[in-house]
């Protein structure tokens, strides 16, 4: 039996998560926490029976105790409740699957308690990447991926010699804007950017897929995943969604990861790796799918990409700059306040004024975090 905890049990890859828990009996979940939906996670407290439920908001945490006074399970909130869930004594392996950079604390106390993390969490290795690889070294602790694109290349390197490889290629949707022009960008609503052609997934990351920001917070991650510089990651639009990353080889040969745009299969192979186990679902029919064709990155107008390709290379606190520009401007375009363009305009204006620190410590990581939204509010 493996034991896991979930942080963010209530989004879009914690959900599907716990329908894999469903479908194996050897599976069992020992801790469940979310932000603050109190209606699904008491749903999910009933059917997985965890140890410890977490809200992060505490007026939502102290409703669910109420709730589900009647069972054995012991609830808390707050940051303090993320690490709680995090470092359950009984799971080996921490699903880090909450958006934004509240994922670090938790991650970090997972790692010091010696469990396996399968990271969905981008930002805590885009902000801290440099504490986060060397401690889970330190303390013997694997980092599996769940981002589906790094997950392929994960794929594509098992039985490879990494210092063979000569580059790793992340393929983009491109998003529902990929043949936009910067004047049509200026027409687009909320509603135009939270239709992705391809994939099911959360609002915030919906919209960093419309920017090509998220396909920037791949970059760096996969820079600190596969511990290779950013000269050896390039980016390819490949619209249909089947090639979910490639690695390309010093002899010039290339490996590719292909499957339908469904994350339950890079999920479950980070749960159960290096198993391979059955997953119920579509295959990929080649002759129907009839070709896969692939573009460059319209970064001259989609400009995320671009944004975050120069804040990697600068390193230090420049990358949680980004990051946290972004957050606080797709907030701010998801409650209507901003246009689409504008986002751009907020994390390039704060990248623009911020001083680097060339080696953060994690409450470095933190003051800026905060340095960037007080800067952005101010404006």
């Amino acid at each position: 039996m493996k034991f896991i905890s979930i942080i963010g049990s209530t989004g879009s890859i914690g959900t599907q998560t716990l329908e894999l828990v469903r479908a194996n009996e050897d599976l069992a979940v020992t801790a469940l926490a979310a932000g603050s939906n109190v209606t699904l996670l008491e749903q999910q407290i009933r059917e997985f029976h965890p140890r410890i439920a977490v809200l992060y908001d505490r007026q939502s945490a102290d409703e669910l105790r109420l709730r589900v006074s009647d069972l054995d399970v012991k609830v808390f909130s707050g940051p303090e409740g993320l690490v709680e869930a995090a470092v359950e004594p009984s799971c080996s392996l921490v699903v880090t699957a909450v958006v934004g950079m509240i994922g670090i604390r938790p991650t970090i106390a997972a790692i010091q308690a010696k469990k396996d993390i399968a990271l969905a969490n981008k930002e805590t290795l885009v902000t801290a990447g440099h504490l986060i690889m060397p401690m889970a070294e330190q303390y013997g602790v694997s980092i599996l991926p769940v981002d589906s694109e790094h997950s392929a290349i994960f794929q594509c390197l098992q039985g490879e010699d990494a210092k063979e490889v000569d580059s790793l290629i992340i393929t983009a949707s491109g998003g529902p804007f990929r043949k936009k022009t910067q004047k049509e960008l200026t027409a687009v609503t909320l509603e135009d950017a939270l239709k992705h052609p391809n994939w099911s997934m959360g609002k915030k990351i919906t919209i960093d897929s419309a920017t090509l920001v998220n396909k920037g917070l791949e970059v760096i991650e996969a820079r600190w995943l596969f511990g290779v510089d950013f000269e050896q990651i390039k980016v390819v639009v490949q619209p249909q969604s089947i090639i979910h990353s490639m690695v390309q080889f010093k002899d010039g040969g290339v490996k590719a990861q292909l499957g339908t745009p469904d994350m339950k299969l890079p999920i479950q192979y980070a749960l159960f790796y290096p198993e391979r186990r059955f997953l119920p679902g579509e295959r990929l029919d080649f002759a129907a799918l009839g070709s896969i064709s692939f573009e460059e990155p319209p970064t001259d107008v989609l400009k995320g990409l671009s944004f975050a390709y120069d804040a990697g290379r600068t390193g230090g606190s420049m990358p949680t700059v980004l990051n946290a520009a972004n957050e606080k401007a797709v907030a701010l375009f998801l409650q209507e306040e901003i246009s689409f363009l504008e986002i751009y305009q907020l994390i390039e204006d704060a990248m623009n004024a911020h001083h680097v620190i060339e080696n953060p410590s994690l409450e470095e990581v933190l003051e800026t975090e905060q340095w960037v939204y007080e800067f952005i509010e101010s404006r």
